[in-house]
């Protein structure tokens, strides 16, 4: 039990740290003509704490998980999947979903977006399914929402690379440019999500003819 509260205590570390990054945000939001750019940089500290904190409390998930346990009946809850989900469609592409948009990155590669693709993957791997492999491919990123819904409007400003990133050596050969081609592009709905999808090059066409429903042969 002394690891479990050696953990727990580094996670109460992190979440401390977050909670007095708040305060100070309060503090500067109480006063009078708070600079935006002091606002958006206490915002982004705060929401890297947290992020960090949520993939240690996940290992620390892992690592003190009591390991296989016997076949028995479901748990009265079911598992709710906060995080999004990930299957290869008819057409053998990858598709990712995500709950949510892709984070603000003037900085760094966001780590949540990049631990949470690869738990999805993990996961889907764990059922005994197999992932796709591409020798050249192209990543679209699609993300539906409106303009209430989505703040951060320049692309260069959004955690797409981490994307590809995760799926090197995993999913796509490389990410060079000869052999990863890539797609950001918006869908508006009021149901904020990302979807991610992985196909090969020659099969650009397709998807978004069937995006687009202008190829019923191909459906």
């Amino acid at each position: 039990m002394n690891s479990i509260k050696s953990d727990m205590k580094a996670i109460q570390g992190i979440t401390f740290e977050a909670y007095k990054t708040s305060g100070a945000l309060m503090a500067l939001l109480d006063s009078r003509g708070a600079d935006p750019d002091a606002v958006a940089d206490a915002l982004e500290k705060m929401s890297a704490q947290y992020e960090n904190g949520v993939i240690a409390l996940r290992d620390i998930c892992e690592k003190h998980h009591p390991g296989v346990r016997k076949a028995g009946p479901k748990p009265a809850l079911p598992h709710i999947s906060l995080a999004g989900r990930a299957e290869v469609n008819e057409y053998g592409w990858l598709h990712i979903e995500l709950n949510a948009l892709l984070p603000n990155c003037r900085f760094q590669t966001p780590a949540y977006l990049s631990d949470t693709i690869t738990r999805l993957l993990d996961e889907y791997e764990a059922r005994g399914r197999l992932l796709p492999r591409f020798e050249e491919a192209i990543l679209i990123i699609d993300e539906h929402c409106d303009i209430g819904s989505r703040m951060v409007y320049d692309q260069d400003n959004k955690g797409w690379k981490a994307v590809p990133n995760v799926l090197k050596n995993r999913v796509i050969k490389d990410d060079d440019q000869f052999s990863l081609s890539v797609a950001l592009i918006s869908t508006r709905s009021k149901n904020t999500a990302c979807h991610i999808y992985v196909l090969p090059q020659g099969e650009t066409g397709d998807f978004f003819c069937l995006r687009n429903d202008c190829c019923p042969a191909f459906i």
